[in-house]
């Protein structure tokens, strides 16, 4: 089987928004920061072409 490269650009700017909202979230409402660690980590991990 071939595998498809896909580009990962995409993922790195969703990354980086959603660190933009855990540092909102820190500053803004603290205890509310974590609901933002998911879409972090899980967009870090497909940019980093882990998953």
């Amino acid at each position: 089987m071939t595998r498809q490269e896909e580009s990962v650009g995409l993922y790195w700017i969703y990354t980086l928004a959603s660190l933009a909202g855990i540092v909102l979230f820190l500053l803004f409402k603290p205890e509310w920061f974590w609901v933002m660690l998911p879409p972090f980590c899980t967009y870090f991990v497909k940019a980093m072409r882990w998953m």
